[in-house]
């Protein structure tokens, strides 16, 4: 079962057991946290796709540390005015561990086949 999930205003695709970064959480580590902005939940057989948010899905994450992300430098220069500035940033983000993926049955998306669509040109309307 996976799962797309929002936070920090960008969204994961996530599964039990998949560790990744997201913008920094104001947790402790070794502590969880429970995150009920589910977009999408299912399998390879099922969907339920919420509107905006799947009602009663919710993800249970483990907080393994906080970090740094890599040293951007930022260079501003003006020619000819002997302007020059550095600045350097680190983002700063939150390990999870997806613990536990909660949602109610997720629904059957049938496959249905399409009906051809017909072409129609100009002539055809002006004879018709």
């Amino acid at each position: 079962m996976f799962a797309i999930i929002e936070t920090g205003g960008k969204q994961y695709k996530v599964e039990k057991g998949t560790t990744f970064s997201v913008e920094k959480l104001d947790l402790k580590e070794g502590g969880s946290i429970t995150i009920d902005k589910v977009v999408l939940i299912g399998d390879n057989a099922h969907l339920k796709i919420g509107t905006p948010f799947v009602e009663g899905a919710s993800v249970t994450a483990k907080v393994l540390a906080h970090e740094k992300g890599e040293k951007l430098r930022i260079f501003k220069m003006k020619a000819k005015d002997h302007y020059q500035r550095t600045q350097g940033h680190r983002q700063k983000y939150t390990s999870l561990e997806i613990t536990e993926i909660k949602g109610e049955g997720a629904t059957k998306v049938a496959a249905a086949k399409k009906a051809p669509v017909q072409k129609t040109t100009k002539k055809a309307k002006v004879e018709a």
